[in-house]
């Protein structure tokens, strides 16, 4: 069953490695959103924090499953928190997934967060082979809501 997915990360540090997520579930009935490209993103931040709410809770409706991608600096994120929360507030199925070990466009690494929430499913990226396993996440994360 296709899927219209919210993913939530911290922007500045880890939209490469967001992308190579977004990306790899495209062939795979993933319908994505929570993205918004660079020029997107510096208008909707110039209008401040009403238009960037705004911004999130349009993204989110007709969502399903919000995908939390963890990097280095997503749980300082304050947008990462709002968007957990309104996705909560939907009843969005929820899951997590380390993105720190997909290299960057400079072929980086980042660090591990350390923090495994213990309110949705966590998987890795790389150790749990998400390019092979992401549909499957996701579903068992709607079904597990009830969506």
């Amino acid at each position: 069953m296709a899927r219209r997915v919210f993913f939530s990360f911290e922007y500045a540090h880890d939209v490469w490695r967001a992308n190579v997520v977004r990306k790899s579930g495209i062939t795979k009935g993933i319908k994505a959103s929570g993205y918004i490209d660079a020029a997107e993103f510096e208008k909707v931040k110039k209008k401040g924090n009403p238009a960037i709410k705004e911004w999130i809770d349009e993204q989110l409706k007709s969502t399903t499953v919000t995908v939390i991608l963890v990097g280095a600096h997503t749980y300082k994120s304050k947008w990462v928190k709002y968007e957990i929360k309104a996705s909560k507030k939907r009843g969005n199925g929820l899951l997590g997934i380390d993105i720190s070990e997909i290299n960057d466009q400079n072929e980086d690494t980042s660090q591990w967060c350390g923090e495994i929430p213990k309110s949705y499913r966590f998987y890795r990226w790389n150790k749990d082979k998400g390019y092979e396993n992401l549909g499957k996440w996701i579903e068992k994360a709607a079904k597990e809501a009830g969506k």
